[in-house]
C-alpha cells in the first residue's frame, strides 16, 4: 500500500533577496504572472483526492489561482522563526552574526526563540507520515519552499545539514511515493 504525495511550491511573493523569515505576504505581480504561465501544466494536479496547502497567503493564493480546492494545514506552516520573523537573513546576520552561525551549524539550535530546524523537519515529516495510505491514492500540497525542503530531507532520511543544499524554485513540483517511514523521490517528465 502506498500513497503519492505531490508537493507544489508556492509562487513568489517577492524577489529572493527580499525574502523574509516566516513571511506571509500575498503573491506579487511576478508571482501571479508565473502562475498564469505554469497553469497549463499544474492545473491537472488538482485532480488529487486530497488537497492541502500551507496556511500562508502566497500558498493559498497559488492554490486558488490554480483552481485547487485546498484545506490549509498548520503542520505545513513555515518554520517558526521567533524574533527573526519578518526580517531578511542579511538583516539578522548584521544584528546577530553569532546567532546566525549557530543556527546554520546546529539543527537543534533555535537562537531566534522559535522552532529549531530539526523540529521543523520532524513536524513536516510527521504530516507526511500521517497521510492516508490507499494504493493508488493521491495527495497534493501547495507549500512554502522551506516546507518542501524539509519534506525532502525527511523523506530521503538525509542529514539535516542537507536542508541548506536543496534549492526549491517557485511553482516547482516534487513527487514522493510510499508510506510512513518509507518514502521514495519520484522524478517525472514535464507536461
Amino acid at each position: 500500500m502506498s500513497v503519492r504525495v505531490t508537493l507544489v511550491t508556492a509562487a513568489r511573493s517577492c524577489s529572493r533577496l527580499a525574502e523574509r523569515f516566516d513571511d506571509d505576504r500575498p503573491l506579487d505581480e511576478s508571482g501571479w504572472y508565473e502562475v498564469r504561465l505554469a497553469a497549463r501544466h499544474l492545473e491537472p494536479l488538482g485532480a488529487a483526492e486530497l488537497r492541502y496547502c500551507s496556511p500562508t497567503a502566497r500558498s493559498r493564493g497559488t492554490a486558488d489561482a490554480l483552481g485547487y480546492a485546498t484545506l490549509a494545514q498548520p503542520a505545513l506552516s513555515d518554520c517558526d522563526m521567533g524574533r527573526w520573523r519578518g526580517y531578511t537573513l542579511t538583516e539578522v546576520a548584521a544584528r546577530e552574526p553569532d546567532a546566525v552561525d549557530v543556527w546554520l551549524a546546529d539543527p537543534r539550535a533555535a537562537p531566534h526563540g522559535g522552532e529549531p530546524l530539526l523540529g521543523f523537519i520532524g513536524r513536516v515529516g510527521g504530516w507526511l507520515d500521517s497521510r492516508p495510505v490507499d494504493d493508488g491514492g493521491s495527495v497534493l500540497a501547495v507549500a512554502e519552499p522551506a516546507v518542501v525542503r524539509a519534506a525532502l530531507v525527511y523523506a530521503l532520511k538525509a542529514p539535516p545539514s542537507m536542508y541548506w543544499n536543496v534549492d526549491v524554485r517557485p511553482l516547482s513540483t516534487v513527487v514522493l511515493t510510499g508510506r510512513s517511514g518509507r518514502w521514495n523521490l519520484r522524478l517525472e517528465t514535464g507536461g
